[in-house]
């Protein structure tokens, strides 16, 4: 019998589509041993990433480089990762679940060792690149331990659960690095993500996943797809990551990436739009619900760079490290988790709607509160917005995901084309989310320092005596009036500094608080419309049903209709 032709399965067993795993009745130790090894599978997939993001002030030193040299090791990892689905699911389908798994996970614990002998940042960037391609490998196989923890009829706490996981990381880093990098320095946080690599890697070869079909994927033209697709996401990637960086006008060549990147990605769909089994489904990509449920999502992407990018930078403005950050991300993290229960306990298919209109309000809640900020502000403000932010944006991520999986389960030739898309609305929507944020902060930052310079005048009273008494505190270490002068003169530019940062921080988290506000309205007033405008039904003009809609069988009691995400 060919290796590649479909077993009989029981109808509770069959698997929800190729290359994912079968769903036989397991007990319930088995059941809470899949849950943990995929709990730890989803933490050991994201929190490397965390781990260089968070620390790469101190990745500097450590390499010899300056920052925007060090920018190149978090977007070399998206570079990598962003497109490695197009080929990562067809492996899946042709070669079975167990060769992926052990494959895979060996090469990222031995791309993890690597990283214990990077001296240099050439070497940091490739090490980087590596880890982000076996990443998208990862991540997956959490979900597929998840759901294997629980009964058919709650897989889809599952899905929330293992989504809400993914979010641990980046709290999970800020409390955890410090006290790593006290341990063993820079070496400490890659020997924490090669133990817990190893760890992951035990755990599933203890503990392997049920089998699934196989089907022949792989196809000739899929590799001239992905030289296209790879290659122009990559350079996209590199121009948000460096366009704020270097300045979007100022460098030749971040237009030209551009310009090539457009040029890559367009020919790459010209491929895709002219095949008879196409890598991407274009047809179902630019469907109105697909395109709907991509951009809120993208949105809320957006609108979580508030908290890694916003309110780190703010706080940092300030003049705080990452260990006075600490207590802050311990909140994040306990609410964090409280979104996940919540999710998971609240997670309905015929309600996906109200849940995400409530985490956006509570997200645009966080960030108006956010800003209200003064140069007095500190981390204890912040508990209250930033755990709104954290807890909304894991109410957020289940529902709306949980909606595109359903027209998955209808037309398994999207499967594909959903995983690359959710990839990109979570990697490319951080590296947009980082961009927009960062350039409208320098935006602002440019604007207030203006109006702040522009009404500091000598003739002033006010500023002659801030001068003047600056001057006189500078007195007990500089004997030269002139240079306690200039001294002075630097410490009220320094202020003046900060201030038009923080008031360009406020205007950011506005902007963001708009954003998530008006996400919010969209997303209720097209359900309000779709419910009293339902689509009209089709006509049933179909034969009885075969063996077509069986994909349908073991996915939880979901029903099919694209309609469910209304």
């Amino acid at each position: 019998m060919s290796k590649y032709a479909p077993r009989e399965w029981a109808p509770d067993e069959k698997p929800m589509l190729p290359g994912s795993p079968s769903t036989p009745a397991h007990t319930t130790k088995l059941r809470l041993a899949y849950l943990a090894v995929g709990i730890l599978v989803t933490i050991t997939g994201g929190l490397g990433n965390a781990l260089v993001a968070v620390n790469l002030i101190n990745l500097q030193g450590v390499l010899g480089a300056y920052q925007t040299e060090t920018a190149w090791l978090p977007a070399a990892y998206v570079m990598a990762n962003a497109s490695m689905n197009l080929l990562l699911v067809k492996f899946r389908q042709q070669f079975g679940l167990r060769l992926f798994t052990e494959c895979f996970l060996v090469l990222y614990a031995l791309v993890t060792l690597a990283h214990l002998f990077v001296n240099d940042l050439g070497s940091a960037i490739a090490v980087r690149a590596a880890h982000g391609m076996l990443a998208a490998a990862v991540s997956p196989l959490g979900l597929y331990y998840t759901l294997q923890g629980f009964k058919k009829e709650w897989r889809l706490k599952g899905i929330a659960i293992s989504l809400g996981t993914a979010q641990l990381a980046l709290p999970l880093a800020y409390i955890f690095s410090g006290d790593l990098l006290r341990i063993a320095e820079w070496r400490g946080l890659y020997m924490f993500e090669l133990g817990l690599a190893l760890v992951s890697l035990g755990a599933v070869l203890l503990l392997k996943l049920p089998p699934g079909d196989r089907i022949k994927a792989f196809r000739p033209t899929d590799f001239v797809t992905f030289a296209l697709f790879a290659p122009g996401m990559a350079l996209l990637c590199m121009v948000l990551t460096f366009g704020r960086i270097f300045w979007w006008t100022e460098q030749a060549w971040i237009g030209v990436a551009l310009a090539v990147s457009i040029f890559l990605l367009a020919a790459a769909m010209c491929v895709e739009h002219n095949r008879a089994n196409p890598l991407l489904n274009l047809r179902w990509l630019t469907n109105r619900s697909i395109l709907r449920v991509a951009l809120s999502l993208l949105l809320v992407r957006i609108v979580l760079s508030e908290q890694s990018v916003g309110a780190v930078g703010f706080l940092r403005a300030v003049g705080l490290d990452n260990n006075q950050m600490q207590s802050l991300f311990l909140c994040v993290l306990a609410a964090t988790v409280a979104g996940i229960v919540v999710s998971a306990l609240t997670v309905n298919v015929k309600h996906l709607m109200a849940p995400q209109v409530i985490a956006l309000v509570l997200m645009a809640l966080g960030a108006w509160m956010d800003a209200h900020a003064t140069n007095q502000t500190r981390v204890e403000q912040m508990y209250l917005s930033q755990s709104l932010l954290a807890f909304g944006g894991t109410l957020f991520i289940g529902p709306s995901l949980i909606s595109m999986i359903v027209t998955v389960i209808g037309n398994p030739g999207a499967l594909i084309s959903f995983s690359v898309l959710f990839g990109l609305t979570q990697n490319l929507g951080g590296l947009i989310g980082s961009a927009l944020v960062g350039t409208f902060q320098i935006m602002r930052e440019k604007f207030h320092s203006s109006m702040i310079v522009e009404g500091l005048s000598l003739l002033d009273p006010l500023v002659a005596g801030r001068i003047q008494s600056g001057a006189a505190a500078a007195g007990q270490l500089l004997a030269d009036p002139a240079a306690r002068t200039r001294q002075s003169l630097a410490s009220l530019a320094a202020s003046a500094t900060r201030e038009a940062n923080i008031l360009a921080y406020n205007d950011v988290f506005l902007m963001i608080a708009l954003i998530a506000a008006t996400s919010a309205t969209w997303i209720f007033l097209h359900a309000l419309w779709m419910y009293y405008n339902p689509p009209a039904t089709a006509p049933a003009t179909a034969p009885a049903p075969t063996a077509a809609p069986a994909p349908a069988a073991p996915v939880n009691n979901i029903p099919a209709p694209i309609t469910v995400t209304d």
